[in-house]
């Protein structure tokens, strides 16, 4: 899910805002002085017609629409290129040689063109991540519950399990690392997108609260919780995406669990740890744990909505910030947008800010995000 290839010549501007760290750059007297549009025109027809138009709309997907853009994000995007802060060749050999005045020219013309409005994002129903990964869900239910809550024993509850986890362990089922059920020949079928959308959905719901399991002495088992705390977090509720939550499990599932650890199971720190546990101890820390009450670690039914409040704070302003340089991304190009997202989370993209936001998303919420922006009408 990590890497998306651009094959495109041209491509200017990957959005950001800038990181606290940054120091927003002052105006200069020359970036101050009033851009020549027919110059910015002429510039435009040599260097960047082929991808952006004359009209500003990008020549295909993944092509950002530069028309109606911020000017002084345009100069501060070229910019970055110019000092090798941002990577794509044919941009950074263009703008090496792009003087001051010509940078403000050709994005003064660019952000004096009316914004593209591209019928084509409009284009097929918005599906959230999680009523597509409810959807799935529906096939999960005879063995885990409606709603992710098993009441079989040994099935495991995928109900508040922490997402990214959850998409690791079912690879492992693929990949025969995990010992797996007959259900489990429904999962070769899924995409990387839908095993997203259906952990989304998972760690969405609430679990529920267990009665006393009929193995193992929970008060015992709590001593030799301590060192599970340390990753699993404090009486089981995990808060890291890629450890997974142990509160309100099934215990004979943990049980399990905790024993493979000892033989199949690749995890060298897990198999240090319970090679030295007895049985009795297995059962009485699974125990401890399935009574422990745990808790949803995503609101995946309003995440959307949630993430685009955030954005708006800082790119719903039809007006400069003042000591930002923020762009428009209403009406931008989908496949741009994604670019853009994944580039931040995976730490190929400066800015501090950006990547503190992306980081937690996989790509089902980024393309649902990006797709929201994209058929959002351009200003």
């Amino acid at each position: 899910m990590k890497r998306l290839t651009l094959g495109i010549v041209c491509s200017v501007a990957l959005l950001g805002c800038p990181g606290k760290d940054q120091t927003p750059a002052q105006p200069t007297p020359e970036k101050q002085a009033a851009a020549d549009l027919a110059a910015g025109k002429a510039y435009a027809e040599r260097e960047c017609k082929a991808c952006h138009g004359l009209d500003g709309k990008g020549a295909a997907p993944a092509i950002p629409h530069l028309a109606a853009q911020r000017e002084r994000y345009l100069i501060a995007a070229l910019n970055e290129y110019k000092d090798g802060k941002r990577t794509h060749a044919a941009l950074r050999e263009i703008a090496a040689n792009l003087s001051a005045a010509d940078a403000r020219n050709v994005a003064g013309f660019y952000a004096s063109l009316p914004p593209i409005q591209a019928a084509s994002a409009m284009d097929g129903e918005l599906v959230s991540p999680y009523e597509y990964g409810k959807k799935i869900a529906a096939a999960c239910a005879k063995c885990h519950g409606d709603d992710g809550n098993s009441s079989t024993p040994g099935v495991p509850t995928l109900a508040g399990q922490q997402p990214q986890y959850l998409v690791v362990a079912i690879q492992e089922y693929l990949q025969k690392e995990r010992r797996a059920a007959p259900m489990h020949a429904l999962l070769p079928g899924l995409k990387k997108l839908d095993l997203e959308s259906l952990a989304l959905y998972f760690a969405s719901q609430a679990p529920a609260q267990r009665a006393a399991p009929p193995l193992g002495d929970a008060a015992a088992g709590e001593p030799l919780s301590a060192v599970c705390g340390g990753c699993h977090g404090a009486h089981g509720v995990s808060t890291d995406s890629a450890t997974p939550s142990l509160a309100a499990q099934d215990a004979r599932y943990l049980v399990d669990a905790i024993k493979a650890y000892r033989t199949t199971r690749k995890r060298e720190n897990m198999r240090l740890y319970v090679t030295g546990l007895s049985d009795k101890d297995v059962q009485n820390i699974a125990a401890f744990y399935s009574v422990q009450k745990s808790r949803a670690v995503e609101k995946g039914q309003t995440l959307v909505k949630d993430l685009t409040d955030k954005c708006e704070r800082c790119h719903a302003s039809e007006a400069d910030i003042p000591g930002m340089v923020v762009p428009k991304i209403r009406g931008q190009d989908r496949d741009y947008l994604i670019m853009a997202l994944r580039a931040y989370r995976d730490d190929r993209r400066e800015s501090s800010m950006m990547h503190k936001m992306s980081l937690p998303y996989s790509d089902s919420v980024i393309e649902s995000l990006s797709s929201a922006y994209a058929r959002q009408p351009a200003r």
